[in-house]
């Protein structure tokens, strides 16, 4: 494990820079003898939005109790304690809410698997208050979605948006679907897929199986830890790791025992090695993640390094990508990178998945239900015709 990983950093704003020293152990250990952490030039405005842009200020708040106010000011430190205590009531509501979604499915005879929220929170952090989550994230098998939606509708909740889909693709082209409760403020995600589609994954059977129970309640079931590894590293990486929440949710998970051989299977079935080796490689640079032997299998892909270069652009300023006014240069950037964390047998499949009809070709030209396997000779010509009028429309 000779081979240089070093990451160029330059662009990371000193503000960020400074959340990753606080959170960085060996940094802090560093600070204890001499090595002092640098608060010169700290825009402490800019420092406090970059602390809610990426989610941290739950860890932050436990760091900073350390400083007294010549170092950081106490408008900031009240600042991220207020986040702080807001956030640990929030996580206890969703928990408990979280508790009573299994119960409901349990009592209806739907298995499912808590992904994220409150879960992970207690699963890596060892304390709801540590984390913060806006929704809570559940899967459950492909053929009980229908049931499911039904008991999230006798539960009060509301689907929050529906999507066109055509020949069935929403079952692969879409991941999950969204509710939330309008009293209750809650937000629930199904979910049917793990990962990016049209590509393979384990089937619910297998994730069911390797199951683990949850300390937050006897019907609350989550994924192995080598699943759950799997599941962060594909989630984090689609969304450029541009919330350093999901980087650090890595990092406490490098920090328990997996089955690293395991883990490598896993990733290399489903064609995301280079994927783990870039989640682990930016864990490492950024957050002082111990460098372990069995990493090594998962750094020395290829590339690695350079998708891990790639998602430092997503630090260098505060990226939301799921803006209503994301900019066209990031936009542009953000799909490139995406296409490149693919293996080439995911690209070339993914490229094959253009050549399935969608939603659009049905607007362009309604076709009876039974006669839609026209769309595939048709789709050609359909798209051409969207892009044609796209301009005279204009």
């Amino acid at each position: 494990m000779s081979k240089d990983l070093t990451l160029n950093l330059t662009g990371i704003p000193k503000e960020l820079r400074l959340i990753l020293d606080l959170l960085n152990r060996k940094k802090q250990e560093q600070a204890q003898r001499n090595r002092p952490i640098s608060f010169t030039g700290i825009d402490w405005a800019l420092f406090i939005e970059q602390a809610k842009h990426h989610r941290v200020y739950p860890l932050l708040f436990h760091t900073l109790k350390k400083f007294d106010s010549a170092v950081i000011p106490e408008s900031v430190q009240q600042e991220i304690h207020q986040d702080y205590q807001f956030n640990t009531f929030r996580m206890l509501y969703l928990s408990a809410e979280m508790d009573t979604v299994c119960k409901e499915f349990e009592k209806a005879g739907i298995q499912l698997l808590c992904l994220k929220g409150p879960v992970v929170a207690q699963d890596l952090y060892g304390e709801l208050s540590l984390r913060t989550s806006n929704d809570a994230d559940v899967l459950v098998p492909i053929k009980d979605i229908e049931k499911a939606e039904e008991l999230m509708k006798n539960m009060g909740y509301e689907k929050d948006y529906d999507f066109k889909s055509v020949l069935n693709d929403w079952k692969w082209r879409h991941r999950h679907v969204t509710y939330v409760h309008p009293q209750k403020k809650v937000k629930v995600e199904i979910h049917w897929r793990l990962h990016e589609g049209p590509a393979k994954e384990q089937s619910f059977q297998e994730l069911w199986e390797r199951r683990r129970q949850s300390p937050l309640g006897e019907s609350v079931y989550i994924l192995s830890k080598e699943d759950l590894f799997f599941f962060l590293v594909s989630h984090g990486a689609r969304h450029g790791w541009s919330r350093l929440r999901w980087l650090i949710d890595i990092h406490q998970l490098l920090q328990q025992e997996l089955e690293w051989d395991r883990v490598y299977s896993l990733l290399k079935k489903y064609q995301y090695l280079q994927v783990g080796g870039q989640a682990i490689l930016l864990s490492m640079e950024l957050l002082g993640t111990t460098r372990k032997q069995q990493f090594a299998p998962f750094l020395d892909q290829k590339s690695s390094k350079k998708l891990a270069q790639e998602a430092i652009f997503y630090y260098q300023s505060m990226i939301n990508l799921h803006a209503d006014d994301l900019p066209a240069h990031v936009d542009r950037y953000h799909r490139r990178h995406l296409f490149s964390l693919k293996s080439k047998r995911r690209k070339f499949i993914f490229i094959l998945s253009f050549l399935h009809p969608y939603p659009e070709d049905a607007e362009v030209l309604p076709l009876p239900s039974h006669l839609h396997f026209l769309y595939f000779p048709l789709r050609p010509f359909l798209w051409v015709w969207r892009k044609t009028r796209k301009p005279a429309l204009s």
